[in-house]
């Protein structure tokens, strides 16, 4: 049961943040803003997430997992009634920093919760589980958004969360054990600030970057800024006693190349689900409603690998896998890039759905090889690292979508786009290609993988 407890806290988690994007212009509406304005709430909810998830490891350790999933759901619940209920943008700020301390404990300790209580038999099983909200939840969240905008209010957006939320709490006192580390780790404040100084400066210049009336130079600041107190930030870990994030799991190569270089995979990966529905609308002309439809097609593919996920694995190995579906997923991200609206429908559901085969079998080995080397006492901090890298990369791959078409206006027009830029298929193929060669940079990580990796996990 402890996979589809954790799972329905996911979806709901995952949904919230795809769903809102299609709500922005009533929102904005009804607090007398403009739509820019109001995605002030989506990038506090996601700095709120940079500075907590760090210290959620740490928290369920000292208190207990199930107390600290149990608060986690409340917290993000009872946010989620007072996001709907908001009728300002500053009332509505707050509680959206609110609603991401408690997407912040849910995420990483729900996934420590799986990894202390599976046994390697099921790891697989129970990885793939947890891992489809992520799968799934960007690809139906706007078209259910826009559903509930339309013909409800946006306010639903946020309601939905509750009947999700009050039965997986539920579930979760029911089932989810109350572990606690026996070690008493003290609390590591200098780890805290810096990890989390690091992670607001990269998130929001990624963020800043994404908009298109934001000086690039600026936001290329804010990141540099973070990366330099991020190498800080290591080595206050690395010398640290009793650190916040523990990175010696990072030693573990296994591991460490699903963090490392499974990043540029995601970041790649990412960016499909900002840019399709733009090229879908904008490029082809499409309805928001018919593009939806089409993105079934992804849906679809992302749903229907999960049958066949466990025998490829088992029967291939994961480096086998990792190369060979790295090189697939490039390729079919490219091939969207080629799509145009006189592409046969046939062919053009044929390339959706390939690339939701290929997004949805790469998510869950990733997840799954992670965690085939990791020791009982590691796993707390390596889930909290794993969410760490999986938070970023999701807001970095947005923020690379926006970036690229923005460079693909410079290289076609001789100058950065704007809000008002009309963008043509060619910005968009050019957006694509560059998405396809972050995705195949991994390839280089995945080759140094042993032919047997992940064999303890795999074999049984």
């Amino acid at each position: 049961m402890l996979p589809f407890v954790v799972a329905a806290a996911f979806f709901m988690e995952y949904l919230d943040t795809t769903v809102i994007a299609t709500a922005l212009p009533q929102m904005a509406r009804t607090f007398g803003v403009g739509p820019n304005e109001v995605s002030l709430g989506m990038t506090a909810y996601m700095l709120s997430l940079a500075v907590f998830i760090p210290i959620s490891g740490w928290v369920a350790d000292r208190i207990g997992s199930r107390t600290v999933f149990a608060a986690a759901l409340v917290t993000f619940t009872v946010a989620s009634v007072l996001c709907g209920s908001a009728n300002g943008l500053t009332w509505f700020t707050v509680t959206r920093v609110l609603q991401g301390m408690g997407g912040a404990m849910m995420v990483p300790v729900g996934r420590t919760i799986v990894v202390r209580n599976t046994p390697a038999s099921g790891m697989m099983r129970a990885i793939s589980t947890i891992t489809w909200p992520a799968i799934v939840a960007p690809l139906v969240g706007p078209t259910l958004g826009g559903f509930m905008t339309t013909y409800a209010s946006w306010r639903w957006v946020f309601f939905l969360n509750v009947p999700f939320g009050i039965a997986t709490l539920i579930a979760a006192l029911n089932f989810v054990p109350n572990q606690k580390d026996p070690g008493r780790r003290l609390f590591d404040l200098g780890g805290f600030l810096l990890s989390g100084a690091a992670l607001i400066c990269i998130l929001y210049g990624t963020e800043l970057a994404s908009h298109e009336n934001t000086n690039l130079l600026v936001a290329a600041a804010l990141v540099c800024g973070g990366i330099m107190i991020g190498v800080v930030a290591v080595w206050r870990l690395r010398s640290s006693s009793s650190p916040l994030l523990d990175l010696k799991a990072l030693q573990i190569q296994t591991y460490s190349v699903t963090v490392l270089w499974g990043s540029a995979t995601r970041i790649g990966i990412e960016t499909v689900p900002y840019l399709l529905p733009l090229l879908l609308q904008i490029g082809f002309g499409l309805s928001a409603f018919h593009s939806g439809l089409l993105l079934l097609a992804t849906a679809t593919g992302n749903l229907g690998m999960k049958l066949f996920t466990t025998p490829i694995i088992r029967r291939f190995g994961f480096r086998t896998v990792a190369i060979v579906d790295v090189v697939l997923a490039a390729i079919f991200i490219m091939a969207c890039g080629w799509l145009t609206a006189s592409t046969p429908l046939a062919v053009m559901i044929a390339v959706l759905l390939c690339y939701g085969l290929t997004r949805s079998l790469q998510f869950t080995w990733l997840a799954t090889l992670a965690y085939a080397d990791i020791g009982d006492r590691q796993k707390s901090s390596a889930s909290t690292l794993w969410s760490v890298a999986q938070q970023m990369t999701l807001g970095m791959g947005i923020a690379l979508g926006a970036l690229c078409l923005r460079f693909s206006t410079f290289l076609d027009r001789g100058q950065f786009g704007t809000p008002n830029t009309h963008f043509s298929v060619l910005n968009f193929r050019w957006a694509f290609s560059i998405a396809a060669v972050v995705v195949l940079i991994s390839v280089i990580g995945y080759l140094k993988l042993p032919r047997n990796a992940g064999d303890s996990v795999r074999a049984r």
